[in-house]
C-alpha cells in the first residue's frame, strides 16, 4: 500500500479531517505504511502538500486548515477559501495547536499529570476542550471521549496488546504506563510472554502446519477460495485466495510465507511479483521484518502491488482471531455510583494463553 493509499484509508475511516501528525500515527500503528525515516510526520505532510499543489482539484486530498487534511470528495472548503491566507495585522503569527482525535487528546492531557493520578473522564474532556486539542460539534463530548477510551481499551486487550489507558472504575482513567505493579501490569507481562512464545512456536512449526495456519488466518481476515499450494512448486507461492470486501470487491491474492529470522530483501518482492497470475496481487507474510529496499520495491510506482505483513503484525492478527492462543476472561466487579451517567460496574480482563 502506498503512502497516499494509506492516508486515504485512514481519512475515510475517520470520516473527519485529521492533522497530519494524527494521520501519521494511525497509519504507522496499523502497519499500513512503513518508513525508515526519522521524521515520518514531515514526510506525510510534505507528500500531501505536493500532491495537492501538483494535482489541484484532481487530488484526492485537500487542506482545510493549516496542517489539517481531508478527502476532497467530502466537499469541504479549502483553507484559502476560508480566508486563512488573508492579510494579517502586525505581530507574530501563532500557529494553531494541532487538532487531535479524542484518544490522542486524552493521552496528552493525562501525560501532563506529573502526579500520575487518574482523572475522571469529564475532567479529561474539560481540559481537552480548554486546551483546544479537539474541535467537536457534538453535544456530549465527554460521552464520546469515554466511549472511545473504553472501546480502544477493550479492543487492544482482546488482541493481547498493552492498552494505553488504565480504567480505574467509576469513570476514572489513567495511563497504563503508570502502572508498574498490580493486576493490569501482571496481565500485560503475561501476555507479552505468550506473544514471544507464539513467535518462537511459529519458527519451529512443521512447514505444512505453518502454511495451514496462515490459510486459517486468511479465512479469518475475509478471504474466500483459500488453497495451500506451497508443496506444489507453484512459483514460490504458498497460498492463493480471494480477498472479499463487503461482498462487492474481490481481489485475487497470491501469498508467500517466509519463516525467517532475518529481514526479507527486495529480490523476494521481485520474485513474488514475477510469480503472479493474471489479475493477481501479491502478499508476503514473514515472521521477521522487511528491509528498507524491500519496502521501497513493494511500493514501486507502476508495478503490481505487493502487500507486506511482518512478524509483529502476524502475531497481532493471530491473537486477535484466536489462532494459536486462547483468551481467558475474568470479571472484576466494583461498586457503582448512582449519579454516574455511564457507570462502570464491571471490567473484563482478557488473559492470553498459548494453545498446546
Amino acid at each position: 500500500m502506498t503512502l497516499k493509499q494509506a492516508v486515504a484509508k485512514v481519512l475515510a475511516e475517520a470520516g473527519t479531517p485529521l492533522h497530519y501528525q494524527e494521520i501519521t500515527q494511525r497509519i504507522l500503528q496499523r502497519g499500513l505504511w512503513h518508513t525508515q525515516g526519522k521524521t515520518p510526520e514531515a514526510t506525510v505532510n510534505a507528500q500531501l502538500a505536493v500532491d495537492i499543489k501538483r494535482l489541484g482539484a484532481d487530488s484526492l486530498f485537500q487542506r482545510t486548515d493549516p496542517g489539517l487534511f481531508a478527502l476532497r470528495a467530502w466537499g469541504l472548503p479549502d483553507v484559502a477559501a476560508k480566508g486563512k491566507s488573508a492579510e494579517r495585522g502586525p505581530g507574530p503569527v501563532i500557529a494553531p495547536a494541532p487538532r487531535l482525535s479524542f484518544l490522542e487528546a486524552a493521552e496528552r492531557v493525562l501525560a501532563q499529570q506529573t502526579s500520575h493520578e487518574p482523572l475522571h473522564y469529564r475532567e479529561i474532556t474539560r481540559l481537552v476542550l480548554e486546551q483546544g486539542l479537539v474541535q467537536t460539534k457534538g453535544l456530549t463530548p465527554e460521552a464520546t471521549l469515554y466511549a472511545q477510551v473504553l472501546s480502544e481499551t477493550r479492543r487492544r486487550t482482546a488482541r493481547g496488546e498493552a492498552p494505553r489507558f488504565a480504567l480505574h472504575g467509576k469513570g476514572f482513567v489513567g495511563l497504563a504506563k503508570w502502572m508498574g505493579v498490580g493486576l493490569a501490569f501482571q496481565i500485560e507481562q503475561h501476555n507479552a510472554q505468550v506473544r514471544r512464545k507464539l513467535h518462537s512456536r511459529l519458527l519451529t512449526m512443521p512447514p505444512d502446519l505453518f502454511e495451514a495456519l496462515i490459510a486459517q488466518l486468511l479465512v479469518a481476515l475475509g478471504f474466500d477460495d483459500v488453497v495451500v499450494t506451497g508443496r506444489s512448486g507453484d512459483g514460490g507461492i504458498d497460498v492463493r485466495g480471494t480477498l472479499v470486501v463487503g461482498d462487492v470487491v474481490r481481489t485475487r491474492m497470491a501469498v508467500q510465507v517466509k519463516r525467517w529470522k532475518h529481514n526479507v530483501q527486495a529480490p523476494v518482492i521481485q520474485m513474488v511479483r514475477g510469480s503472479l497470475g493474471t489479475h493477481e496481487q501479491g502478499l508476503i507474510i514473514t515472521t521477521s521484518d522487511f528491509s528498507k529496499g524491500a519496502l521501497e520495491e513493494a511500493q514501486r510506482p507502476n508495478a503490481v502491488p505487493v502487500a507486506l505483513m511482518n512478524g509483529e503484525q502476524l502475531i497481532r492478527l493471530l491473537i486477535e482471531n484466536d489462532l494459536g492462543v486462547a483468551h481467558h476472561s475474568y470479571d472484576l466487579i466494583d461498586l457503582s455510583e448512582a449519579q454516574e451517567d455511564t457507570p462502570q460496574t464491571q471490567e473484563e480482563v482478557n488473559i492470553v494463553e498459548g494453545e498446546g
